[in-house]
């Protein structure tokens, strides 16, 4: 372990002066708290734990870890304090105990930020008999449950009276800082609720009944789930009105957001209007899933800043305990697994926030865990907040193709593609940075090329916003049925960008299909392949059969690395294309035949002239229109082949505006900012045999890394430091290219310069 990453030695006098300084600090400095404080940490109480809390024992954890603010468990489901509130379920162990005020006061003396927990969408069955109208209701009048509890409606007075009371209360006996919810949202969108509450506001908003089922072609379906969306921003809202109205300006209340997008979707949590909204975005995503790996969480961070701003802040609850694979919760997560989680956030903007599930462990290992990241971000911290990503590549996303182009297959149709490119992205060394469909820029300004991954749902300004971007100079790669669908996920006669792309549809586009049954998986993966031109296999050693095309002409440079194929694999379908002229086709569909038994796996059909690949210019732009959308199969298979090519393809694009490379081996996760007269590049090593199923059991470092960042004419860096190993590095400096050496990484790397 590198010796700069092991904690600091404090005596408990020194920690309790220094916490005391930074906050008063922070409220004297114009800054609101919620804008100073930095690392964070949670035991999630469990209702043994007011039994066995020794609370003396967790502000040396605190200490220990470098906390400056943590979230304690206050009511909702489970009440850690004598609520004044009959219905206000307590804690079973909880006695003549006030545990949250005690932890409270705790924070405060030791100088640390309190945000209260509630828990707010489930109540006893008690709480239910008393006001039942207050619960949502199913087509046949039957409440919805989770357990044994009863699930409130968002639309009831439940969460438009009853919590705000509760807030209130809070804040009057105990005055937390703010406030966070992980289940505020209420019931999800896998469920109607048919409550009186429900019933009248819906009709009131739109003039419909509530649909009577899921149908995604249903108007009254559409409608309400706009309606939805929009009560959840209301309950926003009003819970910050409720926060700062009590508590004052800086008691500010926000709800926990999943990194997942069509979980934000399933819950009516509207990122991009939440990140307008919130004073700090706190997130509940504790782990990564095996497919995604660990740079979803760094494309999170982004994700995040992008919508909100780098000046906001954005902690994460990041467990500490095994939950992937299997949930056990009170054993302790391999050391390995949770560093690189966290590692992988931090480096993409988000704030470390260790968390633990109970007050008592008989598994201790995972105290260790957080300890040398918390302190290592303490002592780098003016390198990780308030700083400009530096990026030429944006990767395009949008939750309402999610809901209406995704609809109950989100996680195939959308969020595939994406992230397989985000994938691509990350073993090609490329900075990119997530954009939000409706922050098209105006022009290349900022982004050289744009990446759309099969973002079928767009609407007609959406789509002028691109067609404007592409005029002003701006390049593209865009995939699968980009633009086929309008903002209902209706299909269109042909792309709504078919000018841009020199593409068109030769036939109708199909319906999306019906909600795939719960046991149904991804569609079944196809015999197809890709035929690439001009075939070149005439000139390669190999047998020849005499029929062989003349190896003619030059390739495209997108098809730099496949020298020696006419053939890659594709393993999806393709609908009838034509292309304008003047554009370039340098793949084509070659159609499915048999697999089994062998000796009948041969083509049927050498090449059906479609094109799988459009490749055009105008001007200063380059458009790549791939309509096989390698970008999602590369997510589901991972093979290189369709790396290589999504890379060509974005190199293509993007021209000479790509700022950084970095050469050596391994997988390397690199986030590249800018602060004023200063670069820093955070470089996360991935390279593991647990990489793709977790977990992580230790680390193994890759190099020697040769690293280039071009800083163009200006102010040239003079030196180098990499903080994390913590020694200067020797700096040389070529046209505009500053070039630094590394000669290992184990989990990861921060260049500095200056």
């Amino acid at each position: 372990m590198s010796r700069s990453l092991l904690p600091p030695v404090l005596t408990r006098r020194a920690f309790l002066g220094s916490a005391a300084v930074a906050l008063s600090g922070a409220r004297s400095s114009g800054e609101p708290w919620y804008r100073r404080v930095y690392r964070w940490g949670q035991t999630n109480i469990t209702e043994k734990d007011p039994e066995r809390y020794d609370i003396e024992w967790w502000r040396r954890h605190w200490k220990r870890t470098a906390v400056q603010a943590v979230i304690i468990n206050a009511g909702g489901i489970v009440a850690y304090y004598p609520s004044k509130f009959p219905l206000h379920y307590r804690a079973r162990f909880l006695g003549g105990r006030d545990l949250f005020g005690e932890l409270v006061e705790a924070a405060h003396r030791d100088g640390i930020y309190v945000m209260a927990r509630m828990d707010s969408s489930r109540a006893s069955e008690e709480f239910f008999r008393a006001h039942p109208d207050w619960f949502a209701r199913d087509r046949q009048g039957n409440p919805y449950r989770a357990g044994d509890r009863y699930l409130a409606c968002i639309n009831s007075p439940y969460f438009e009276e009853y919590l705000p009371g509760v807030l209130v209360e809070i804040i009057e006996r105990y005055h937390p800082d703010g406030f966070t919810d992980n289940s505020w949202a209420g019931l999800g969108r896998d469920s109607i609720c048919y409550c009186t509450y429900c019933e009248r506001s819906f009709r009131a908003a739109t003039g419909l009944a509530l649909p009577e089922r899921h149908d995604w072609d249903d108007p009254a379906f559409r409608r309400w789930i706009l309606w939805s969306y929009r009560r959840r921003l209301e309950i926003w809202d009003l819970n910050n009105r409720t926060t700062q109205s009590a508590g004052g300006p800086e008691c500010i209340w926000s709800g926990m957001l999943s990194g997942s997008l069509s979980g934000l979707a399933r819950s009516f949590r509207d990122l991009r209007e939440i990140a307008r909204r919130a004073h700090i975005l706190m997130l509940d995503h504790q782990r990564r899933e095996d497919d995604l790996g660990f740079p979803q969480n760094g494309d999170l961070g982004k994700r995040i800043h992008e919508l909100a701003g780098w000046d906001k802040l954005a902690p994460e609850s990041m467990a500490m305990y095994q939950n992937h694979p299997g949930y056990f919760r009170v054993t302790s997560k391999t050391p390995a697994e949770a560093r690189l989680w966290m590692i992988a956030g931090i480096a993409g903007g988000i704030q470390p926030w260790w968390h633990y599930v109970g007050a008592y462990h008989e598994d201790r290992r995972m105290y260790r865990t957080p300890e040398p990241v918390m302190n290592w971000v303490r002592e780098n911290q003016e390198f990780l907040v308030r700083r400009e990503p530096v990026a030429s590549v944006g990767l395009v996303w949008s939750q309402r193709n999610a809901d209406f182009f995704g609809r109950d297959q989100a996680a195939d149709r959308v969020e595939a593609p994406y992230y397989g490119f985000m994938h691509v992205l990350v073993r090609a060394r490329i900075p990119y940075l997530p954009v939000h469909v409706d922050d098209i820029p105006a022009g290349p300004e900022r982004f050289a090329v744009l990446i759309l991954p099969n973002l079928g749902s767009l609407s007609d300004a959406q789509c002028e916003a691109i067609r404007r971007y592409v005029k002003a100079g701006g390049s593209l790669v865009a995939t699968g049925a980009t633009s086929l669908y309008d903002e209902w996920g209706d299909p269109r006669p042909d792309y709504a960008l078919a000018d841009v792309f020199g593409a068109h549809l030769d036939s109708a586009a199909p319906r999306l299909p019906a909600m795939r049954t719960a046991t149904a998986g991804p569609p079944a993966d196809e015999h197809t392949y890709l035929r690439l031109h001009p075939q070149w296999r005439a000139r390669v050693d190999g047998p020849k059969a005499g029929d062989e095309p003349a190896p003619t002409g030059s390739r495209h440079v997108v098809l730099n690395g496949f020298e020696e194929t006419d053939l890659i694999p594709y393993g999806g379908n393709l609908l009838p294309h034509r292309f304008a002229a003047g554009a370039i086709v340098p793949l084509t569909f070659v159609p499915a035949f048999p697999t089994y038994p062998p000796e009948f796996a041969w083509m049927r059909t050498a090449d059906s002239g479609l094109p799988a690949l459009v490749l055009s210019e105008r001007g200063r732009s380059r458009i790549a229109f791939l309509p096989a959308d390698l970008d999602r199969r590369y997510f589901r298979q991972h093979l290189p082949d369709h790396a290589r090519l999504l890379e060509n393809l974005v190199r293509w694009c993007a021209g000479d505006s790509i700022p950084l490379a970095v050469e050596g081996p391994g997988l390397l996760d690199c986030h590249l900012y800018r602060q004023p007269g200063r670069w820093i590049l955070h470089i996360v090593n991935l390279t593991n045999p647990g990489a793709w199923r977790a977990p992580v059991e230790e680390l193994y470092p890759v190099g020697p890394l040769r690293v280039s960042i071009r800083v163009g004419d200006g102010g040239a860096p003079r030196r180098a430091m990499a903080r994390v190993a913590g020694r200067s590095l020797p700096l040389r400096r070529r046209d505009s290219w500053v070039r630094v050496e590394l000669s290992s990484v184990l989990d990861h790397e921060m260049i500095v310069l200056e």
